[in-house]
């Protein structure tokens, strides 16, 4: 067995025991220095740091097949285990209050290096709401950062997709093991993140989808973040629990406006009212952040989205311009010009305004 084989094991075996979570985890790694004198302690100096069932279950060890059921999964390739001892730790959970002493991994570990920025709102997203999602989730991919959210219904996949779509790419956490696919339906999604970008988890393998898992992995989702944007959340959402823990980590909390009639824009209102951005575009995100680099020029291989002559540019004539008066000018349907009007105000182009009003940029 190589070294790296070896320290994984030694993890693998202080992980895997049952009942001893991640904050007694941390506590023993500071009290021991590592988790190979943690193994290697007696009762006595153990019994300092654990309660007594905590233990017996270490004393006892893990049990044989789900060790076993590790370091196969392991063995897979794109699979990895990302602990607190490893180079490649993503500095971003070092400022957190709880982070977590190991991650499974399934994709391009790389990604945890690189400036995150998290996407989450409602699973039951409105069509508006995750084109929404989708749409800045891309802008800010292709502005060099990786799309974070939760591989959840709605928003989650929307955004996920998005960042998918970017150069920058995106990262699921999520509240299971990595063995299974939660939601069932986002498991064409989960084989894309896994090609292209990352999954990751704190849960060993098997964890089911239990209620309790969910805050914890939101934490982490603001922590890999250098912001957060909510989309739609309705006021008892859990997208709020996110936005909440991103301040307590010193991370900039961003929300879209919605209609007032709308329940799914309660939660992003009562954000906005204590203190979040408002935002109309990605570009107010990025100037917000102090982001330095660039939105992506558009690919040599595909057709700008708004090349000279565009029909919908060319619609305005230079007073603000309804929907309506728009689809009756271009005769695109309301679904095409809206997706439309959508990529041209997060280039610039174009400008919303009170009342479903429409303003061309010169």
């Amino acid at each position: 067995m190589s070294d790296t084989a070896s320290d994984t094991d030694v993890w693998l075996r202080l992980g895997l025991v049952p009942g001893v979570g991640n904050t007694s985890l941390l506590h023993l790694l500071t009290a021991f220095g590592s988790p190979e004198a943690v193994l290697s302690s007696g009762r006595g100096a153990l019994a300092r740091h654990l309660s007594p069932a905590q233990l017996d279950a270490l004393l006892a060890g893990p049990d044989a097949g789900e060790l076993q059921t590790a370091r196969t999964w392991l063995d897979q390739p794109g699979n990895s285990l990302v602990t607190l001892a490893d180079a490649d730790y993503p500095p971003a959970l070092l400022e957190i209050a709880d982070p977590p002493a190991m991650l499974y991994c399934k994709g391009r570990r790389e990604l945890l290096g690189r400036p995150g920025f998290g996407i989450v709102g409602s699973r039951n997203a409105t069509p508006q709401g995750a084109r929404d999602a989708e749409a800045f989730a891309q802008a800010l991919s292709d502005a060099g950062l990786t799309i974070v959210s939760g591989l959840a219904l709605g928003i989650d996949a929307a955004a996920h997709r998005g960042g998918l779509a970017g150069t920058g790419s995106s990262i699921a956490l999520v509240g299971t093991g990595l063995d299974r696919v939660y939601p069932a339906r986002n498991k064409t999604l989960a084989h894309q993140l896994a090609e292209r970008g990352l999954i990751v988890s704190e849960f060993p393998l098997g964890t089911a989808p239990l209620p309790g898992h969910f805050p914890r992995r939101n934490r982490l989702i603001s922590g890999l973040s250098r912001g957060v944007l909510v989309v739609e959340a309705a006021p008892d959402s859990g997208s709020l629990i996110t936005a909440r823990v991103a301040v307590e980590q010193g991370r900039e909390v961003f929300a879209i406006p919605g209609s007032i009639h709308s329940p799914l824009s309660r939660g992003c209102h009562t954000l906005i009212k204590q203190g979040a951005k408002l935002v109309e575009s990605a570009a107010d995100i990025l100037d917000e952040l102090a982001w330095q680099q660039r939105l992506a020029p558009p690919r040599f291989d595909e057709a700008p989205h708004t090349a000279p002559g565009d029909p919908v540019l060319d619609a305005f004539d230079g007073a603000p311009s309804t929907l309506d008066a728009l689809a009756q000018r271009t005769g695109l349907t309301l679904d095409t010009l809206s997706a439309k009007l959508l990529t041209l105000e997060l280039e610039g182009r174009i400008a919303s305004l009170p009342g479903g009003r429409y303003q061309k940029l010169h």
